[in-house]
């Protein structure tokens, strides 16, 4: 059962830690040869794709305990980021991930672990 989602803004939506929102592509309807396929077929395949929409900031590094008390010290958590991009096409796992709807549309939380691989079209953003 996917989570429902009442809000009006997808930019107010944070992805966090090593996870990716996934706008997923719509199944295709026919099969090569030409037969029609029902509309959960190829929802229960083990490999999906779609569009990378948001980006969690990634792993979280562990601070540095430093002994030099005249150095600044910062608070700020550093992360080692993820490498989906948005507007990348990924081929994720269907195995890990989590269904929600938001404004009616159905998108798709990944951890960045179940990606298999990453199409980035750099010429649809110039």
């Amino acid at each position: 059962m996917p989570l429902q989602i009442d809000h009006t803004d997808l930019k107010k939506l944070i992805v966090v830690g090593d996870r990716v929102l996934i706008k997923p592509k719509s199944p295709m309807e026919k099969t090569k040869g030409g037969l029609l396929l029902p509309p959960g077929v190829q929802e229960n395949e083990s490999i999906q794709s779609g569009y990378v929409v948001k980006v969690g900031p990634g792993y979280p590094i562990p601070a540095m305990i430093d002994d030099e008390p005249w150095k600044n010290k910062s608070d700020e958590v550093k992360y080692v980021p993820l490498q989906p991009k948005e507007g990348d096409l990924a081929v994720y796992l269907q195995q890990d991930n989590y269904e929600i709807i938001f404004k009616n549309e159905k998108y798709i939380v990944v951890p960045q672990s179940s990606i298999l691989l990453l199409v980035r079209d750099e010429e649809l953003f110039t």
